[in-house]
């Protein structure tokens, strides 16, 4: 059985054995104004910034197997983007750990997707002052989400450049900031469906690729390249990163001109929802052999692997 058949038999059956539990938490569960409540309760203050004017940020760690992946990464950068927006969480990064955890342990998942965000908060009514706002924390999970379907994987998905839309530049909104400011990737997304592909791959205005909602990989001749700029430090990208000089490939990270697209060897996304996402077809062409290649399933193999790696998971004690 290949590697690919194994996780997904073994992801099926999990999803399956799931389904026959009951329960208010079984399709998720929500932590809101300081309360746990089933996922379908949850509701977001009117007048709260993060709802009103998107100020906020937010992190999408996730369990796999009965384990949480490179959670305190995810923390992590959670800290650094409150900093970048001058927001103060209003409780510590180890109250916020825990509080994902119980999280986990309501729904008893074994493959979810966890989402915390930290808000602005409201500010007195008739205020615009955002110094006066009181920051706010919310987090769900819910199962695990696939931005390309796990079925796909083993012969690559679609994706196409945009030509509509290119990405925020960062300078109106920096992307190492995890931000729900999605006006170009949702329109990316409706470019990418007109154009019958699964992805759009969205531009910046100087002739460089950027991201999705995910980061960005081309390979020639086993040297793979990631953006630099303009770009979201994804901890899935990190990881795939780490895994391919572990390989002993080459990795740089820099300007990825579009036109290297068109002649990479192998395009693969990464993303906490979904993994290591290989595109074998790009504006409506094959990507290399049209096939997924040899570094793109190595690292896909890796990837799921280190899952159960202790250094970089922890089971969850379900109780």
């Amino acid at each position: 059985m290949s590697p690919f058949s194994s996780l997904l038999d073994a992801y099926e059956a999990r999803v399956a054995e799931h389904a026959l539990r009951v329960g208010p938490y079984v399709e998720g569960a929500a932590f809101v104004r300081g309360e746990f409540v089933p996922a379908a309760e949850a509701t977001v203050p009117l007048f709260d910034y993060g709802f009103l004017r998107s100020d906020l940020t937010y992190d999408v760690p996730a369990v796999w197997n009965g384990r949480f992946f490179r959670l305190d990464d995810h923390l992590a950068r959670l800290e650094r983007s409150c900093a970048k927006l001058r927001l103060e969480p209003p409780m510590p990064t180890a109250q916020i750990r825990e509080m994902l955890i119980e999280l986990v342990r309501l729904t008893q998942l074994r493959d979810a997707y966890v989402d915390v965000i930290v808000t602005r908060g409201a500010a007195p009514k008739g205020q615009r002052d955002v110094r006066l706002a009181k920051p706010a924390i919310y987090a769900f999970v819910v199962p695990y989400i696939w931005i390309l379907p796990l079925v796909v994987h083993e012969v690559g998905g679609s994706a196409v450049v945009t030509r509509d839309v290119r990405r925020t530049p960062p300078g109106s909104m920096d992307p190492t900031i995890k931000n729900l400011q999605w006006g170009d990737l949702s329109r990316g997304f409706f470019e990418a469906f007109d154009r019958g592909a699964n992805l759009p791959l969205l531009p910046d205005g100087d002739g460089h690729i950027t991201e999705g909602c995910y980061n960005i990989f081309t390979v020639h001749d086993d040297v793979l390249r990631t953006p630099s700029r303009g770009v979201l430090e994804g901890v899935t990208r990190q990881t795939a990163m780490q895994i391919a000089r572990s390989e002993g490939w080459v990795v740089r990270m820099e300007d990825v001109p579009l036109g290297s697209l068109y002649d990479a060897d192998e395009i693969f996304l990464s993303s906490t929802a979904g993994g290591i996402m290989p595109i074998t077809t790009l504006d409506n062409h094959p990507v290399g052999a049209g096939k997924v290649g040899p570094v793109t399933r190595r690292i896909w193999e890796r990837y799921w692997h280190l899952h159960g790696d202790p250094d970089l998971s922890f089971a969850i004690d379900y109780g």
